[in-house]
């Protein structure tokens, strides 16, 4: 039984010409897993946002959405307020209330449900999630796996019978976002309910949907099986393929084996299918012999950091130190939690350490004074890029670095239009930099502190909301930053991005450094914060991290058997 219609549904913004989506005629089957997936800006969110009353945007709409055999807005506000759930892609968006057990019940308070019922439905669903061990924290304490998980479980209190979610493991680290994506095939399998999500990491989640709708260009590109999508893609040659998983990407390089492999379980035993394990001696990774920078003059230097946000609380950081030199992409990843955007306040001096030293350019941070630190030597790019977004349109968002500056008016513009077309959004100059995609806003960002011309950047989270396209693109731009003797700090959980670009690659736990080194020893010495081509085939070479060194290894394979 159809649970959500969508019948030949066009949509655009205020004063806008160009549709955000176009003729889009869906149905969607009660119980289903839905996958949405597609470029950044390709009208994924928009969609989602039209099938929750509450959210719709405002703008010039034609088409019918009917839920459950109703159209969409006929239903009471208490129906679809309760019987649709929607998480955001922002895990603190959502968050209400002071409490764990207050958030869980605000739901129910709002529609009236009395108090033994709510205590009931409120106890049931913390043991179903497993929140008992946090159920009467602060809100403000939880991780951003925890937030997330409450957003969750706040919406499945009401008993929906449809839950949308716009990516919302883009801020969660690895583990958290499989914890996640499990809890939500739990939701579905378990108790029936009908799942559609957007998400541009596929890896995980790609093969536990019932059917993918791909859209481009605000359009339906394809809408049916995980096998039938691919082998689509693959047979029209869509650059979309390039999103896939891990194992199906090294798949169409290799073109061995009638069916493509979806998960790393499918891919290790393709790979055994082929590959003689005793030719494998003969066979050798890709592998960078990339050498570690001299660290004597260090950009960065952290020495012995200490940092807590409450005298009263456990540190957060815990006698950090590292180096990074001239020139260097150096990553920071680890678990929500760990320390890793904390160092970067510290680094940016926005939070003072407690003990240690922070020096730049060999300077203790302390001497930078009347914003030298970031007068064309520093940048920051924050996890939430709207906050730097201030204006109605995002050219006044870019033309606003320039502000008394020396630079005339002409030149100014001239270089926020440069910009724009190397990130891709000239074309949003006059929209309101909040009518972005969570992709767009991110890009957004990324050329507006490129403005200001850095010898240091900061980055937090940059290829959140990134489809594959967007991250090749701020990769390329970031090794010619680096090129060009400009140092990079990123803090990311892209773990692939990380392999493929870092120079050196350090994992955060409990406040400190544990592990650090060049990305291709890195990951290959981790088991489980690993990349999705290691964990396929580290059996038959542990130095393989990336796709392509999987790819070499297959091919060199098949020559060897030949």
């Amino acid at each position: 039984m159809e649970i959500i219609k969508i019948e030949k549904l066009n949509f655009s913004y205020p004063k806008q010409n160009r549709k955000v989506l176009s003729n889009i005629n869906i149905e969607i089957n009660e119980g289903e897993f839905i996958l949405v997936c597609g470029k950044s800006g390709c009208g994924k969110t928009t969609l989602l946002k039209h099938m929750k009353p509450e959210i719709t945007p405002h703008g010039n709409r034609s088409g019918i959405i009917k839920y459950c055999g109703i159209d969409l807005n006929l239903h009471r506000e208490v129906t679809t307020a309760s019987e649709i759930g929607y998480v955001m892609q922002d895990c603190n968006a959502q968050i209400v209330t002071d409490k764990v057990w207050h958030e869980l019940a605000f739901g129910l308070e709002n529609m009236g449900v009395d108090t033994e019922t709510i205590r009931r439905k409120v106890a049931e669903m913390a043991s179903f999630f497993g929140i008992q061990g946090w159920f009467r924290k602060n809100t403000s304490e939880l991780s951003g796996g925890q937030k997330q998980l409450l957003n969750l479980a706040s919406i499945m209190v009401m008993e929906p019978k449809v839950i949308i979610l716009d990516e919302p493991t883009s801020q969660l680290d690895p583990i958290a976002s499989r914890d996640f994506i499990h809890t939500i095939t739990k939701i579905n399998k378990e108790l029936g309910t009908t799942i559609i999500m957007t998400e541009h990491e596929l890896e995980e989640v790609f093969s536990l949907a019932d059917r993918i709708l791909v859209m481009d260009n605000s359009e339906i590109l394809c809408f049916d099986t995980c096998q039938s999508v691919v082998r689509e893609l693959i047979e029209t040659k869509h650059s979309m393929f390039n999103s896939l998983p891990t194992p199906t990407r090294i798949y169409k390089e290799i073109q061995v084996g009638n069916k493509c492999p979806l998960t790393v379980k499918e891919g290790r035993a393709w790979i055994d299918n082929f590959i003689n394990i005793n030719t494998l001696n003969e066979i050798t990774a890709t592998i960078d012999k990339s050498t570690l920078k001299n660290h004597e003059n260090s950009v960065i230097e952290l020495k012995d950091v200490w940092f807590k946000y409450d005298k009263n609380q456990e540190p957060v950081l815990r006698n950090v130190s590292l180096k990074v030199s001239k020139g260097e992409i150096y990553c920071i990843l680890g678990g929500n939690g760990a320390g890793k955007t904390t160092t970067l306040s510290v680094i940016s001096y926005e939070k003072k350490p407690l003990k240690g030293k922070v020096l730049v350019n060999g300077i203790d941070i302390k001497k930078y004074k009347n914003g030298s630190l970031f007068k064309e030597n520093m940048a920051v790019l924050p996890q939430n890029p709207e906050s730097l977004f201030l204006f109605n349109t995002l050219r006044e968002d870019l033309l606003d670095v320039y502000y008394n500056s020396n630079i005339d008016k002409k030149e100014a513009l001239e270089n926020v239009i440069e910009i724009s077309k190397i990130f891709d959004i000239d074309t949003f100059l006059d929209q309101h930099p909040y009518d972005l995609s969570g992709g767009e806003m991110q890009k957004a960002a990324m050329a507006k502190i490129m403005l200001l011309k850095p010898k240091i950047i900061l980055l937090d989270e940059p290829t959140k909301g990134l489809d594959i396209y967007a991250r090749e693109e701020l990769g390329n731009i970031l090794i010619g930053l680096k090129k060009q003797g400009i140092t990079i700090i990123m803090v990311t959980h892209d773990i692939e991005f990380s392999a493929i670009y870092s120079d050196r690659c350090a994992l955060f736990f409990d406040g400190n450094i544990v592990s650090e080194g060049a990305p291709k020893t890195f990951f290959a010495n981790n088991r489980f914060y690993t990349t999705a081509a290691n964990r396929m085939a580290r059996h038959i070479n542990v130095n393989a991290v990336t796709c392509k060194d999987v790819i070499d290894i297959c091919k060199s394979a098949i020559e060897v058997k030949e």
